[in-house]
């Protein structure tokens, strides 16, 4: 039976491995939120070693990996680590590896090389090169709330074919649809419940994608998006429609502007696509 699973770096279920006074409670929240997304879609969790507290021990003061992990002694250590995790890897690849940016040896796209932060991987990561990696934030930002009309069967369907393909990349999706929000629910003056549980997937979502599909978005899709960029969330705008609005805008200017604007399903998926060469 093949297993699928990632190789995590060992600070993110084991935060007091990392240097002192490095770590913030946010930094928490992320590392938890990695695990729970693991646990929620069957993907198992496998640590890599800690080269940083190898060869520089715990507790440990932060610093860069040039000039006191790039000597002789030390290369050698990481030469075993490696040998270590391939022997681990040699019948099945992991799905991904999740770094911790800003790690001299764990960077997933940023290190502290030297004293400058720069942009790839970090010197232990990098070793791995065919295997796809990913920031632990950005990994923990899975929540995705759905926003789009669903007033007819065909908007109905479409919405949940986006949604069943999200699920697929390992996002939780919350689908205003399925809270049974139909005409006769609306009759049974639910609408108060239906907003509520609405807002509150709202604020708790990572992501929020606004199908704008139509020659004008629909008003609570576009009060949606609107609302989740006040509050500075990610928010990706999907238009399948051919139409244009001007020559500038596809839709509308204030949904485009405080939005990434994909014009196919294919794109959106290529977009929120958790793994991917660095």
């Amino acid at each position: 039976m093949i297993v699928m699973y990632v190789l995590v770096s060992p600070c993110i279920p084991h935060p007091k491995l990392r240097a002192e006074g490095i770590t913030r409670e946010e930094d928490l929240a992320a590392f938890s939120r990695c695990i729970e997304r693991c646990r929620k879609f069957g993907i198992d969790v496998k640590e890599l070693p800690c080269p940083e507290s190898v060869m520089l021990g715990t507790p440990r003061l932060p610093g860069p990996f040039a000039g006191r992990m790039d000597t002789p002694e030390c290369m050698e250590q990481m030469d075993n680590l490696e040998k270590t995790v391939r022997q681990q890897i040699e019948t099945e690849l992991p799905v991904a590896l999740i770094g911790v940016n800003s790690s001299p040896t764990c960077g997933a796209t940023m290190t502290y090389y030297t004293e400058e932060k720069t942009k790839g991987r970090g010197a232990f990561l990098k070793r791995f090169s065919e295997i796809p990696v990913v920031d632990v934030y950005d990994f923990a930002k899975y929540r995705v709330y759905l926003a789009a009309p669903l007033f007819s069967a065909g908007e109905r369907a479409f919405n949940k074919i986006i949604a069943d393909r999200l699920s697929s990349l390992f996002y939780s999706v919350h689908l205003p649809q399925e809270l049974d929000d139909d005409a006769s629910a609306r009759e049974m003056e639910r609408e108060g419940t239906i907003y509520h549980k609405n807002l509150e997937a709202l604020k708790d979502a990572d992501i929020v994608v606004g199908i704008i599909d139509g020659a004008d978005a629909d008003s609570g899709t576009a009060w949606e998006m609107g609302y989740a960029s006040a509050l500075g969330k990610r928010v990706i705008a999907l238009r399948t429609d051919f139409r244009r609005f001007s020559e500038r805008e596809d839709v509308n200017l204030m949904l485009e502007s405080e939005a990434e604007v994909c014009h196919s399903a294919d794109e959106l998926f290529e977009l929120l696509t958790p793994f991917k060469m660095q």
